[in-house]
């Protein structure tokens, strides 16, 4: 009899593992996929650590949370600074100096924070009462149009004036030379892959793959105290309220008999023509060397039950919905639901961590 069942081998059931472990409880750990990691796993084609569910760029603030992950594997310098491709043209994201060169030929924070407030300043006489009206009261017409309109309405599969405003509540504005798009202090990729960090916190853990949860359900249950369920949490409870909303991803990888692809790990395609909204080259998060290399295009998609879901929407009526479910699962006394699916939450690969720690903390450390 194990003391813990845990559904999902991602990195909240992963952490979840190895901090009982560490208390000298023990833990069976499944998954239906047949590998384990969840989303951060990566496949090794050409030598390449190809992320096979998207760009996982881990970074942080909490010193302690850094510290946990490279008490596995070592980190390297990896520091995302993604580009825009919008009708052949290249511009660096975040928005920053180099950005509005790019846009406007400007060289002065002044001169770019005048355009600025003169193509936002329309727009900022009334409350927005959508994504669009949101996003050209912040940013004014050209960011908008050229950056964040087509991207934003192939992620969401919706029209930026169908949209909440509330979705973009800020779009940070850098008048620095700065191509770093995220502000924390640490930031990188585990040398090796993600395949490491999940295979250092699992380390001695019986774990098995290509189990449905679902399919057997009572009889996994029985052979533990309790459950650690990850999934999502409308499907534990037969979708009893309906089904919670999310938008998924299609993948499409490929190897090129070339070295270097596109010369950056992360590019956005943020006109509305092309059907994907990014392409990857994965070397370049690991600074590889190999003669060949893969590229992986991002298609969105709705969610379905056959599709894997990645990004909640968290609209008024799915918020609704999830409290529901959430208050069913106050009720289950022996199952602990935690990470993105079961909070119906989207979290960064940090705060997966975060919670998971938290959660441990008050099981053993009450």
């Amino acid at each position: 009899m194990y003391d813990y069942l845990i559904v999902g081998a991602g990195l909240f059931g992963a952490v979840f593992a190895h901090e009982a472990k560490k208390n000298g409880k023990t833990c069976l750990v499944i998954d239906k996929r047949k590998h384990l990691g969840g989303n951060i796993y990566c496949e090794n084609i050409e030598g390449i650590n190809v992320h096979k569910y998207g760009a996982h760029i881990f970074h942080t603030n909490d010193k302690n949370i850094w510290d946990y992950v490279n008490s596995f594997v070592p980190f390297n310098r990896y520091t995302n600074s993604p580009l825009a491709n919008y009708k052949g043209q290249l511009y660096n994201l975040p928005f920053n100096m180099n950005t509005f060169y790019q846009l406007w030929q400007v060289k002065t924070p002044q001169e770019a924070l005048t355009i600025i407030e003169k193509q936002t300043s329309k727009y900022k006489e009334k409350e927005p009462t959508n994504l669009e009206e949101q996003a050209l009261a912040l940013v004014g017409e050209d960011i908008y149009t050229k950056l964040i309109k087509g991207y934003t309405e192939k992620q969401w599969g919706r029209k930026a004036t169908d949209l909440p405003a509330f979705i973009i509540k800020r779009l940070p504005l850098r008048f620095t030379f700065d191509n770093n798009y995220f502000n924390d202090t640490y930031q990188g990729i585990p040398i090796g892959g993600y395949n490491r960090l999940i295979n250092g916190l699992l380390a001695d853990i019986t774990c098995k793959t290509n189990v449905d949860f679902f399919e057997q359900k009572e009889e996994l249950q029985k052979l533990a105290h309790k459950t650690v369920f990850t999934g999502k949490i409308d499907s534990y409870f037969e979708y009893k309220f309906g089904q919670l909303e999310y938008r998924s991803l299609r993948f499409e990888h490929e190897i090129l008999d070339i070295p270097n692809y596109q010369g950056n790990a992360v590019v956005n395609y943020t006109e509305a023509s092309i059907p994907y909204t990014r392409i990857l080259e994965h070397k370049h998060f690991e600074f590889g060397k190999q003669p060949k290399t893969v590229i992986t295009k991002e298609y969105p998609l709705e969610a379905s039950i056959k599709n894997e879901p990645y990004y909640p929407v968290n609209d008024a009526p799915n918020t609704q919905r999830y409290n529901k479910y959430k208050e069913l699962a106050k009720n289950e006394k022996n199952v602990i639901f935690g990470g993105r699916l079961a909070e119906y939450k989207y979290y960064d690969m940090h705060q997966v961590i975060g919670s998971a720690l938290a959660k441990t903390r008050k099981i053993f450390r009450p």
